[in-house]
């Protein structure tokens, strides 16, 4: 399955009926090293078998609940991994994703889906998109830090060339989808037969066509979310002038992107994107320490996991690989903190998923990491 998204941490919150059981574990995804992706598998299996025995789950339901990660027992499955490898089960269905990282192995069996080590892919410093623009033909993609995916962009012109078929171009009515770049942009330019200033008017007519339409795209986002420019130095400041979505950022990838591909454009997008995030993320906690004693942020876990419930966290720094074990009553407003047990839940885990759920920002990051001296830290919108 593809990367999790926001909307497969909804289904996967959604308390169902019985045990849950979340698996994490590292994969290999090439030579002789492979073999041990199934015997590793294999492991986390018995250890969820442990904890369900131990939680009075008899051998029947005990197969039978894991009966849909056993079907993953696949030659070609093992051979076709990514980093690592994220496993639900729960009332007879199974959910996988191969993910871009090495989570720590861990086998979880509660009431609840056990989400914190997916953040990484889901957290502040990840979403960006990516605008690869020649006058051939343009691009748009959709990364994290760890994946990279072209995004369809309709009722745009995606070259130059088509920009100059109407004489009105804002808006156009027929419907475009945005393709791979096409070869040959820079020769079409030049063979219009226009002076510079026509030339430029022309570049410019077809960047702001596509502004709209990428504005349009990204309009329900707001402008939190950055782009990256990928094109010809030459472009970007007239793409710039074209521009009307606040989230485009001042550096670009400088050069036709037409013969990248897509891992190389990702990463070269990545080394413009990252100072972003960092520079957000050390804003955030910055406000953190201007918020803190004023009611406005929270260090104590229970008071941060009734106000991630009540959609009232804008930010939230979590303690990544580290767990607080417990249960709450949303409804009661009553938490208790337990051992690990069979209706035992992460608390971390908890205010983090509904944090996410509600528009808040995650930050996963090393315990050492969390701003102020609690175990974790919030920034209150209200």
């Amino acid at each position: 399955m593809d990367i999790p998204t926001k909307e497969d941490l909804t289904a996967l919150s959604e308390q169902g009926e019985g045990y849950a059981v979340s698996i994490y574990m590292p994969t290999h995804k090439a030579g002789k090293d492979t073999r041990e992706n199934p015997i590793r598998f294999k492991n986390r299996l018995q250890e969820a078998e442990e904890q369900l025995r131990r939680h009075g789950l008899k051998g029947d339901d005990i197969d039978a609940l894991l009966a849909p990660a056993r079907k993953l027992d696949d030659y070609r499955f093992w051979q076709n991994q990514r980093e690592g490898l994220a496993v639900f089960v729960q009332g007879g269905s199974e959910r996988h994703f191969l993910l871009p990282y090495a989570p720590d192995e861990l086998t979880v069996v509660a009431r609840r889906t056990h989400l914190k080590p997916l953040l990484p892919l889901l957290t502040g410093d990840g979403r960006f998109f990516i605008l690869a623009m020649s006058l051939g033909g343009a691009r748009l993609l959709e990364a994290t830090r760890y994946s990279v995916t072209e995004v369809p962009v309709e009722g745009v012109p995606t070259s130059l060339e088509e920009a100059l078929q109407y004489d009105d171009p804002e808006p156009f009515h027929e419907h475009y989808t945005v393709t791979a770049a096409n070869r040959g942009g820079e020769a079409l330019v030049q063979g219009q037969g226009a002076g510079e200033d026509e030339r430029k008017t022309n570049i410019l007519r077809f960047f702001r066509a596509f502004d709209n339409g990428l504005r349009a795209l990204l309009a329900p986002q707001g402008d939190r979310i950055p782009v990256v420019f990928a094109g010809d130095k030459g472009l970007f400041p007239i793409y710039q002038e074209a521009n009307h979505y606040n989230g485009l950022l001042d550096r670009a990838v400088e050069g036709n992107p037409e013969g990248l591909r897509e891992e190389e454009l990702h990463a070269r997008a990545w080394e413009v994107v990252e100072p972003h995030f960092r520079a957000q993320r050390e804003r955030d906690a910055a406000a953190f320490g201007e918020a803190l004693g004023t009611g406005r942020a929270g260090t104590a876990l229970e008071e941060v996991l009734w106000a991630a419930l009540d959609a009232r966290i804008a930010t939230l720094f979590v303690p990544l690989g580290e767990r607080a074990w417990g249960t709450f009553d949303a409804e009661a407003r009553r938490l208790e903190r337990t051992d690990e047990g069979p209706e035992s839940y992460d608390l971390y885990d908890a205010a983090a998923t509904y944090t996410l759920l509600y528009g808040g920002t995650v930050y996963a990051v090393a315990p050492d990491e969390v701003p102020g001296d609690g175990p974790l830290a919030a920034v209150y919108r209200f």
